[in-house]
């Protein structure tokens, strides 16, 4: 049942309060999922409980097939646009909202559930949450059956992170590694041939056969990997013509995911 709120001051709907503010700081162990694509994910997937969905009235009659998908104990509030952007902090277009629990899997864990045969993704630094949710986009697409972040990436269940991804940061498993633990070695221990991407890579991507089990791991824009992770990985680059020698990390990870999804 829709329950209808006019105060952006109603305690009912509190957590929404200053979304960009709190994107920055945190939310307890909470976060938020914006647009009706991405709620839909996040139902779905059932990987993150939902806690509360917020829609503005105009957006509500188009959503209600959405809304009878949720366990009727979740409360779905909705207010005018004008109460919902004065909540917010800005104008929210899309109109929907959504408080999910986070529900991370510790990355041992994570690598001990996935089949004989799988495709991790390891990302390394990686800062920008529009390449976080573009390497999520492209390991859904081309079926990865997780991604491990180091302790030194952004987080993909941000805001922005979730939207760019279309979702599927909400639901592509993945764990965050304790500052210290070593990316390869734990993928070394689970049975993967660890794989760095990099233009100085010594094997071309398109002669690259995948282990059964794989670890592909690609680093930040700019820096790229660390020295110590590509000495102890095989290292694979993609052909490029005119000298040119970088692409961005979205793109990047989409050709080799693809390519190494068709090899499979």
């Amino acid at each position: 049942m829709i329950e209808p709120v006019g105060d952006p001051l109603d305690p009912r709907i509190e957590p929404y309060a200053g979304v960009r503010e709190r994107d920055l700081v945190g939310r307890d162990g909470a976060f938020i999922a914006e647009g009706r694509v991405v709620l839909e994910k996040l139902i779905a997937a059932g990987r993150h409980p939902v806690r509360s969905v917020l829609v503005a009235e105009p957006k509500a009659p188009g959503l209600a097939d959405v809304l009878t998908r949720l366990d009727p104990a979740i409360p779905v509030y909705m207010a005018s646009q004008a109460v919902m952007d004065a909540l917010v902090g800005f104008h929210i277009h899309r109109g929907v909202l959504a408080l999910g629990e986070r529900r991370e899997t510790e990355a041992p864990t994570l690598l001990a559930g996935l089949p004989d045969k799988a495709l991790v993704v390891g990302l390394s630094a990686v800062a920008n949450h529009d390449n976080m949710g573009g390497v999520f986009r492209n390991a859904a697409a081309f079926g990865a059956d997780a991604v491990l972040l180091d302790s030194d990436c952004c987080d993909p269940l941000y805001r922005k992170a979730i939207r760019v991804s279309v979702g599927a940061a909400l639901t592509t498993p993945f764990a965050r590694l304790p500052r210290g633990v070593d990316m390869v070695e734990l993928l070394s221990a689970a049975g993967f041939e660890a794989v760095s991407l990099s233009p100085r890579g010594a094997t071309q991507l398109t002669e690259y056969q995948p282990a059964p089990r794989t670890a592909v791991i690609f680093g930040a824009e700019g820096p790229g990997l660390a020295e110590a992770v590509m000495a102890r990985t095989r290292t694979v680059r993609i052909a490029m013509s005119g000298g040119f020698d970088s692409l961005n990390l979205a793109t990047t990870s989409g050709i080799v995911l693809h390519a190494l999804a068709r090899r499979a």
